[in-house]
């Protein structure tokens, strides 16, 4: 069974839409799939794929102690998709004890399919962590805003140090340095990842060993949603050159998606945007994400090959383009056969202007930001 995690830096950036529509175009492919609903505690699936909210689900299974993990496991319409579905009304189910994460883990990893999908909740606690490492090459989903790029950069950070610290025994003195540099919380959010490396593999040789095995094989895949022109792309290359230069890590590039206003239509129609319309932008991104996951075999290392690490950012910048010259005609078809009200172009060009305004309003942030970290006497 494959597993495909899906992540993300921060909410609002398309996470359950490509755990869903993803889970959808696999099983048309004749692939078993199962999509497990992990953004416990705001659990909202079953509300995308149009179904009904069930009285079972993961918070069943941790709570009941006879229970099994595939009893909760539900079909539905969709060809070959079931769903395990979360649970909101369970107290305290987001924050898992760690005996049910480990029953949890265990649980999932015992299910039968081809694919199992893990729609994890947004951010950087320990259990998004933990599931997203249940394999090698978990999906990360953003956005070309600077909030969410450099979000997506922080998960993937504090995934790296989870793999550092699982990497080292408790009593080792690699672990004892952790454990100081903890204390003083600045210390760690200013490390630079390879120097740290370096240090603890002169303090532990053996856990450095381990640490290496775990980086050499870790190779996560990344989406970047609701791309407005082309040149979004360049925000992927800008958290690939991140990624390699200050978490010693390469990313895939699994594919781009526009920004499409049928999905707004469809979500309103309840129904997943792959159903809703096969030949929409956002179907298609998601139909080539798909193929490229179908081209890999069960062993975590194919993926590094179909395409190639650089050539799958070199792929990306193409998608990019094709897919734009396809907004721009759908639009133009809508506005000759009429179909695009004068209210529908009012509505888009308000979203592009709310879009630029935060662009706008980051920036500015930012610039603060640097004014402020500078001293008095080298502001310019």
């Amino acid at each position: 069974m494959r597993i495909l995690p899906i992540a993300s830096g921060k909410g609002g950036v398309g996470k359950s839409l490509l755990a869903a529509n993803l889970a959808i175009v696999l099983g048309e492919a004749g692939k078993s799939v199962i999509l497990a609903d992990l953004d416990l505690g705001a659990s909202n699936v079953h509300q995308i794929l149009g179904l009904k909210k069930s009285d079972e689900g993961i918070g069943t299974y941790l709570t009941r102690s006879n229970s099994s993990l595939a009893d909760m496991v539900q079909e539905t319409d969709y060809l070959n998709l079931r769903v395990l579905p979360g649970d909101t009304e369970i107290p305290g189910l987001a924050n898992l004890q760690s005996h049910q994460k480990k029953k949890l883990i265990r649980g999932l990893a015992s299910l039968d399919a081809d694919y199992l999908i893990l729609d994890l909740g947004a951010g950087t606690s320990f259990n998004t962590i933990d599931f997203f490492l249940m394999t090698k090459h978990g999906i990360v989903i953003t956005s070309p805003t600077l909030t969410s790029t450099l979000n997506a950069y922080l998960f993937l950070k504090n995934v790296i140090f989870r793999l550092i610290t699982d990497s080292f025994t408790r009593k080792s003195p690699a672990m004892a340095r952790l454990e100081e540099m903890k204390k003083d919380g600045t210390s760690l959010q200013r490390v630079y990842i390879p120097q740290l490396i370096r240090e603890l593999g002169a303090l532990d040789p053996e856990g450095h060993q381990v640490l290496t095995r775990h980086l050499t094989s870790f190779r996560p895949l990344f989406v970047l949603n609701m791309l407005d022109n082309p040149r979004d792309v360049e925000k992927g290359d800008k958290i690939k050159r991140s990624c390699q230069e200050y978490l010693g890590i390469e990313i895939e590039h699994l594919g781009v998606i526009y920004r499409d206003h049928m999905q707004d239509v469809a979500l309103r129609s309840r129904l997943p945007i792959t159903r809703y319309k096969p030949e929409s932008v956002i179907s298609q991104a998601i139909y080539r994400m798909a193929d490229k996951i179908i081209q890999t075999t069960g062993d975590d290392r194919d993926l590094l090959e179909i395409p190639g690490m650089d050539e799958s950012f070199q792929v990306a910048e193409l998608e990019a383009e094709v897919d734009f010259s396809a907004k721009v005609d759908e639009l133009q078809r809508l506005l000759h056969t009429g179909a695009l009200t004068q209210g529908d172009l009012l509505e888009t060009i308000k979203s592009q202007q709310f879009e630029i305004s935060s662009l706008k309003k980051e920036n500015q942030l930012l610039k603060t930001k640097l004014l402020k970290a500078l001293e008095p006497g080298d502001r310019r």
